[in-house]
């Protein structure tokens, strides 16, 4: 079972990842946390009763360029393909501009299926919150709200 943390600005969010049906999406999220990527980063796109986003560098303060344009400097492929995985509360999930577009930016489901259902077999689904109070944590985060510190808990 791999696990992370994000420590935010409201508190914390665990997280459970399934490397078994998206091995390659987690394995790139550990190597951002262990690369200290997410650090700092803002909640650049917060819609209710939908998603809250992360993960675009260039929500850093001091950074330049347009807060949710940005990625790691490379692209991974969608893993949506026999992932069982549904889009719904507390759903971790890969953002992207397109198929096979996606590198850091990230989404939390924060509503109910029936506004994200649409996103099933189009985002790639790689992980979920443990607890209903991360969860709770997910429903209080506002746009510009931070990651303080992200870190692998069990690998």
């Amino acid at each position: 079972m791999t696990r992370v943390l994000l420590q935010t600005s409201k508190g914390d969010i665990n997280l459970e990842l399934f490397p078994k049906e998206a091995p390659g999406t987690v394995a790139n999220f550990v190597k951002l946390i262990e690369d200290g990527f997410y650090d700092g980063l803002a909640f650049h796109r917060v819609i209710p009763d939908f998603v809250i986003q992360g993960g675009c560098p260039n929500t850093r303060e001091g950074a330049k360029g347009v807060p949710g344009t940005g990625g790691p400097g490379w692209r991974i492929k969608c893993e949506t393909s026999g992932n069982p995985h549904q889009h719904k509360l507390g759903a971790l999930s890969m953002a992207h501009a397109g198929k096979d577009t996606g590198g850091s930016q990230f989404f939390i489901v924060n509503g109910d299926r029936r506004n994200v259902q649409h996103l099933d077999n189009v985002h790639t689904v790689f992980g979920q919150c443990v607890a209903e109070a991360d969860i709770a944590v997910v429903q209080t985060i506002k746009g510009g709200d931070r990651i303080e510190k992200a870190t692998v808990t069990e690998a």
